[in-house]
């Protein structure tokens, strides 16, 4: 893609995004995990004034980044984040992430060490309409937020709220603030079968 076609590129923000806008503080320092085209990063830039660094996987997506003038790494997550010292960042965001990555429990661990503040979000494959496809039709689920056939989507994780929830407690992870929504509509009750994603901003510092 042409710098010129990158500079006209101005996608409208995601509802998660803007949750994540009004979460990150002015002046920040951010790394954003996985962050793909650099939407989100380019979004907190100009809203929010960051400092922003992101890393991502696909050499292309890091090109893309670049020519929209955004400080984006090459580098694979599930490796860790050895070259950060302790708390480098105010914000880690891992948005629509941990479901794609070999090591979530290593990758969640190394954010919250260099990280202040970890925000993390991910489709919720408990909602109803997977629930429905895998029990009545005995088949992968495919829906508006998973639109993948089994065998060619990025995602290798298949977690839901309640996993996560569970999971924080496991490792004593703090869940500072939760947020759940279904096409881009707030979810207020039975978030485990009613939201299709889910947002959670979990307390840093944990190097144990």
């Amino acid at each position: 893609m042409s710098s010129k076609n990158s500079e006209s590129r101005t996608p409208a923000p995601r509802y998660d995004h803007e949750i994540i806008c009004r979460i990150v503080k002015e002046g920040s320092r951010v790394l954003d995990i996985g962050c793909g085209e650099g939407d989100l990063l380019k979004l907190l830039q100009e809203r929010r004034k960051v400092e922003g660094t992101g890393l991502e996987v696909n050499e292309e997506k890091v090109y893309e980044c670049i020519s929209r003038g955004l400080h984006v790494l090459h580098g694979d997550i599930d490796a860790g984040l050895a070259d950060y010292p302790d708390q480098s960042f105010d914000y880690v965001i891992l948005n629509e992430t941990m479901q794609e990555i070999h090591k979530p429990a290593l990758v969640l661990k190394e954010t919250m060490r260099v990280g202040k503040q970890v925000i993390v979000s991910f489709p919720n494959f408990g909602h109803w309409p997977a629930r429905f496809q895998l029990f009545f039709r005995g088949r992968a689920p495919k829906t508006l937020k998973l639109p993948f056939e089994w065998y060619e989507g990025p995602n290798i994780k298949f977690l839901t709220i309640k996993d996560f929830n569970n999971f924080c407690q496991a490792m004593r992870y703090t869940i500072l603030e939760a947020y759940y929504f279904a096409y881009g509509h707030p979810v207020k009750f039975w978030a485990n079968v009613r939201a299709d994603t889910a947002l959670f901003v979990l307390n840093g510092n944990k190097t144990a």
